[in-house]
């Protein structure tokens, strides 16, 4: 099968992309395998033939906790651009992703067109809900410092309205809504951050009329605080004047082949870079509206093994209900409902 052209992210038909999936990572797991020596002993113990035709469903799959044990990349030391951390939530020992040159633009072009899709290509004025600090380091990043960076290139006039103690500066925030009072504005943020020195120090004090709020990650220390993420939208758009809110999915394992929600159906979509498949405890595939552990498949991977990964994140795939924003996008639908128990985890791990 030829390698599809994608310039429109959410375009290919299920039936056509599992196709194309089949082939693509098929072709990227016997590239691994023969690449990366880890990933090899992996698939050995999981009884993988390279010479074998596999179902998409059967090709096999890593515990994302791996990447926090071992390090996997199928490229030369000398290659290795750029190396990006897990925010590690849920471990002391972060993941560790090695991406060469071409799979970190890889990367970044399929998540202009993902946001593109979403949003367009106006670049509206940028408020990030975070400091300059944790950004200097341009060659090792953890995956709130690579969102950051990733997402700063769609907007202008970037402006960060924390100090370096995370503090709001109300100053620069004034300064920056006076300037765009009269234009659309994106406010872009890690969900924990966002809730704790953001939302909770500016409630009713200022109004962000006309913005869009783009967040993700940070979720197990909100749960914790009983803030779902329906309770997130209601308590910004109420306090704040918050337009939209644009909850999104992903993990640095798979970086770029981001998943965004829409802001009224609140279901995420998987774009032609990436799908996802539901299974059971016992690893069975699930239908939809069953609850599961996430797996997430993507053609982007390249300089490492990560283009089929088991989350231990649970959710369930939805269908497209014919929502006026997004039932003209294709993809899988689907929700994302907590993270799975400690115990379940290590179980999934041993996979």
């Amino acid at each position: 099968m030829n390698k599809v052209d994608i310039s429109n992210s959410f375009r290919l038909s299920q039936d056509y992309k599992t196709k194309y999936f089949k082939s693509s990572l098929s072709k990227l797991t016997n590239f691994h395998f023969k690449n990366c020596k880890g990933y090899k002993k992996i698939l050995q113990k999981l009884s993988y033939n390279p010479n074998k035709t596999y179902k998409l469903k059967n090709l096999p799959y890593l515990s994302v906790r791996l990447f926090k044990k071992y390090d996997l990349f199928s490229i030369k030391k000398k290659d290795i651009f750029k190396i990006l951390n897990s925010s590690s939530t849920t471990s002391n020992q972060p993941s560790k992703i090695y991406l060469d040159k071409k799979n970190a633009i890889d990367q970044s072009v399929a998540l202009t067109k993902i946001y593109n899709s979403f949003f367009g290509k106006k670049r509206y004025p940028m408020l990030i809900i975070d400091n300059e600090k944790h950004l200097k380091n341009r060659n090792q990043f953890n995956a709130r410092s690579a969102a950051v960076l990733g997402f700063s290139k769609f907007g202008r006039n970037i402006t960060f309205a924390l100090n370096d103690k995370m503090k709001v500066n109300f100053k620069k925030i004034k300064k920056f809504l006076n300037k765009h009072k009269n234009e659309k504005i994106i406010i872009f943020g890690f969900t924990f951050i966002i809730w704790e020195n953001f939302y909770k120090h500016l409630k009713n004090k200022i109004k962000f009329n006309n913005s869009i709020l783009i967040h993700g990650g940070g979720w197990k220390k909100l749960e914790n605080q009983e803030v779902s993420n329906r309770k997130f939208k209601y308590q910004l758009k109420k306090h704040l004047s918050i337009k939209k809110v644009h909850n999104y999915y992903g993990m640095v394992e798979q970086t770029g082949s981001i998943f965004f929600e829409c802001h009224n159906c609140e279901n995420f979509i998987a774009s032609d870079y990436s799908d996802i498949i539901i299974r059971d405890k016992n690893f069975n595939v699930l239908k939809k509206n069953k609850t599961g552990f996430i797996q997430l498949l993507s053609t982007l991977p390249t300089s490492y093994p990560g283009n089929n990964i088991l989350t231990e994140d649970l959710g369930y795939i939805t269908k497209n209900n014919g929502c006026k924003f997004c039932s003209n996008f294709k993809g899988k639908r689907f929700k994302v409902v907590g993270r799975i128990k400690e115990s379940e985890a290590r179980g999934c791990s041993d996979v």
